[in-house]
């Protein structure tokens, strides 16, 4: 079962694939975001990355290709290092001063959601990355933290306001708007 339902026209949704008991007709993960990288898509979407796919997915996103993924983490800052960690899984010859350079300039925004004791699901933080980098941290600012039980507008603001212009966002505006 698809865990993303997008109500969306032409989208290619893909799904993994097990072996079967011969160990033949694996179909991982990597491999998908690989093939939806052949089919030069308008966006990707990767609905849970956990491996050495999060390099491919990396790749894709530093070169302009907009897209998300899911990821799980403890807050907005672990879901970063997590995705400076998990490229590092796709072989010795990837290294970090190749991966942290490259998701702080190809991560714009991590929402961070949380699963509540009855079983809903809340957004407790919203973090930009605004592409600078000390040592091997990525640095984050907070643009919504939860307060009193309330998100509230931080004060950081996101990177490459371009991108948000020509997908026909006012970022200023919004960011405004969340502050009233």
């Amino acid at each position: 079962m698809f865990e993303l339902k997008i109500p969306l026209r032409d989208v290619a949704a893909m799904q993994c694939r097990q072996p079967s008991l011969e160990g033949t007709g694996e179909v991982p993960l990597r491999r998908l975001v690989k093939e939806a990288l052949r089919m030069r898509p308008s966006r990707i979407i990767v609905g849970e990355v956990r491996q050495a796919e999060s390099l491919d997915l990396l790749i894709a996103l530093n070169s302009g290709l907009p897209g998300m993924c899911t990821i799980h983490a403890n807050s907005a800052r672990e879901a970063v290092t997590k995705m400076c960690t998990l490229p590092l899984l796709a072989g010795e010859n990837v290294g970090s001063r190749f991966v942290v350079p490259t998701v702080a300039g190809s991560i714009d925004i991590v929402v961070h959601a949380v699963l509540e004791h009855d079983g809903s699901r809340r957004v407790r933080e919203i973090a930009a990355v605004p592409g600078r980098i000390e040592g091997d941290v990525v640095e984050i600012a907070d643009l919504f933290v939860t307060s009193g039980g309330r998100l509230v507008r931080g004060s950081g603001f996101p990177p490459h306001e371009d991108r948000f212009r020509r997908s026909g966002f006012d970022l200023a505006a919004l960011l405004a708007g969340a502050e009233e």
